[in-house]
């Protein structure tokens, strides 16, 4: 159980090392489930850079879009000629030297260019689009991913807690019986080994306790990390483990109907088809001509004294039309490519389809499986405290062994612990079950 555990929270510790902005974090909290998962949405360090990812996306969505849209710069230059450029030019015969410039030279210009056609441009202002949905979508699985993982340490502390206060109260019982019958032996009602194997028993549950004691405080330590809230945070559960299996309705969970469309990992896929698209379409807009056009005005100034010189202005209006005409095959080799892509994004668009009903189908069977086996194993715990209560008195009178008694208290808590981890199951199935129906 513990190892199911694990899979959920090792990914997130290896996730995102962002940090969260400076917040006051209290000393303690104390947290029904529903108050855990909203504490750990907004201060959970991969839910945070997810978000950034999102706003980068969205940033670069405009960037995109901007590339192409009209740009207007302004230039400004001033020269000092060190040696001004002197040119021999023959005049009937004779040649005569001629300088060429003045000693300042000085220009000022604005110009302005926008893409009148551009389809690669297009397309990747579609491309940046659907990548800041993949982004949304992606903040959207690793919001789901925190509530279940949240929620399955959560429910996995109360059931240690649960587990403890039923060796807590076996302890306490064993250890009169044991007081007991070490006065019996010192009376000699009662033989050596009955006390060893009391004694035994006893200190095997003793070490059971320390172990879970342990697993509670790495459980805890892992709800911390999912919180984002230092390591030394005081945690207090609110929630009761009655009043959450009071509420889990199993015969109207099963009767939902399953929304493909809504699933999170359907919608990923979904996207990176549309993304998939994208790419053989800007492979074919590699081949379509562009057009762009400019304008542009400038002063050029000239003179030998610099607040002296002469400007004359110039300007023109530019129009540059690409026409791709041959590139070795280059593009063609894209376009294919990109078509290969798109038909495996599509075969694994039919992958996914089927995982996810195959998926809602186990999932219906294991919840009406954990549910009866939760049911099942409480009724035994109720057998089982029966069946010890009763060898306990049988003992007292003498009527009893030792060993039909640890025998009989083994049984009982094997039963507990069977009824512990169905519980566990039975949550951690729903909790699975509603992450597909997309109802955390």
């Amino acid at each position: 159980m513990k190892r199911r555990i694990f899979a959920f929270v090792i990914p997130l510790l290896a996730a995102s090392a962002l940090s969260l902005p400076a917040q006051d974090i209290p000393a303690s909290l104390s947290l029904t489930v529903d108050e855990a998962v909203e504490y750990a949405l907004d201060n959970n360090r991969s839910v945070a850079s997810a978000r950034y990812d999102l706003l980068a996306s969205e940033k670069g969505e405009w960037e995109a879009l901007a590339a192409g849209l009209p740009s207007i710069d302004a230039t400004a230059s001033l020269s000092y000629n060190l040696a001004i450029m002197t040119r021999i030019i023959d005049f009937g015969g004779t040649p005569t030297p001629f300088k060429f410039g003045t000693i300042y030279d000085a220009a000022v210009g604005l110009s302005a260019s926008t893409v009148v056609f551009n389809a690669p441009w297009l397309v990747g202002v579609q491309t940046a689009k659907m990548a800041t949905t993949l982004a949304r979508q992606g903040l959207t699985q690793t919001t789901l991913e925190t509530k279940e993982s949240v929620k399955n340490v959560y429910f996995l502390i109360l059931t240690l807690k649960e587990s403890l206060g039923v060796v807590d109260a076996n302890l306490e019982n064993l250890n009169v019986i044991l007081a007991s019958t070490k006065a019996m032996y010192s009376v000699g009602m009662a033989e050596a080994t009955d006390v060893d194997q009391m004694q035994s028993t006893v200190t095997l549950l003793e070490n059971s306790r320390s172990s879970m004691l342990r697993s509670t405080e790495v459980n805890y330590n892992m709800l911390r990390f999912l919180l984002g809230v230092p390591g030394e945070t005081a945690i207090e559960l609110t929630e009761k483990l009655d009043d959450i299996t009071g509420k889990i309705d199993v015969d109207a969970l099963i009767t939902e109907e399953f929304r493909m469309e809504d699933n999170i990992t359907y919608q990923l896929i979904e996207s990176q088809v549309a993304m998939s698209e994208l790419a053989l379409k800007s492979a074919k807009a590699s081949t379509l001509p562009s057009l762009a056009g400019s304008i542009y005005y400038n002063r050029n100034g000239m003179g030998d004294e610099l607040l002296h010189m002469q400007y004359f202005p110039s300007s023109a209006v530019a129009v540059q039309l690409q026409i791709p005409i041959f590139a070795s095959g280059l593009r063609d080799a894209k376009i294919k490519r990109a078509r290969i892509n798109l038909e495996k994004a599509g075969n694994s668009k039919s992958m996914v389809s089927e995982q996810l009903l195959m998926q809602e189908r186990q999932l219906r069977y294991n919840l009406l499986n954990a549910n009866e086996q939760f049911k099942s194993q409480k009724a035994n715990i109720e057998i089982a405290g029966r069946v010890l209560k009763s060898f306990e008195n049988k003992y007292n009178q003498g009527m009893a062994s030792s060993l039909d008694l640890t025998q009989a208290n083994n049984n009982y808590l094997t039963a507990q612990n069977n009824y512990i981890s169905a519980l566990m199951n039975l949550l951690q199935t729903k909790v699975a079950f509603d992450k597909l129906m997309n109802k955390l």
